[in-house]
């Protein structure tokens, strides 16, 4: 007999079974209660999920509605390829499409996101017990197209007061949220 995939109460013709629009398992009303709107699965109204895809869509949403906008508009960085020593003055934001990461400067390149194997995000100022520290700098790795290879790029906020550090920060903290939220639903 079908059962709820959270607490296990047998579906009956009182106890009713329920699919999580998100990710399409059976729960029980209890389960299965919470009302949130899907847009990526274009879902425009709240619907039905289940606790664990509710939470994680509630993040996605405040991930569009605030992080987004700072990816695609983009923040300069110097960037450096390998373990080259050499750095580059770039403009780096999300493509329009969402699909790649781009940077512009002198060299142009365009990195597929799901190439994007690993992100690290550089701090400074870190105190024991936590607190006071500010993104400065991020290395990501990433796998050539065609290729195992995993290649490195290093993007740390200019100290140029050409360049807005707050704006640089900011985008590191969104594109740390993006990588989370990523790493998440990659794991569902």
């Amino acid at each position: 007999c079908p059962r709820c995939m959270q607490c296990d109460t047998k579906f009956d013709f009182i106890t009713r079974k329920h699919h999580c629009r998100r990710c399409g398992k059976c729960f029980c009303d209890k389960c299965c209660s919470k009302k949130v709107p899907l847009p990526r699965m274009c879902f425009v109204d709240p619907v039905r999920q289940c606790a664990e895809c509710a939470l994680i869509s509630q993040k996605e949403t405040e991930f569009y509605d605030k992080q987004l906008k700072v990816l695609m508009n983009g923040a300069t960085f110097f960037v450096t390829l390998g373990t080259s020593d050499k750095s580059e003055l770039m403009v780096c934001r999300l493509s329009n499409n969402q699909r790649y990461l781009v940077l512009d400067g002198d060299s142009h390149y365009e990195i597929e996101i799901v190439q994007i194997s690993t992100v690290q995000i550089l701090t400074e100022g870190f105190t024991p017990g936590g607190g006071n520290t500010r993104a400065i700098g991020m290395v990501l790795q990433y796998k050539v197209p065609g290729s195992e290879e995993l290649k490195q790029m290093k993007f740390t906020a200019s100290e140029d007061f050409s360049c807005n550090k707050k704006l640089s920060a900011s985008w590191l903290a969104a594109m740390h949220k993006a990588t989370k939220l990523l790493y998440e639903s990659r794991d569902q």
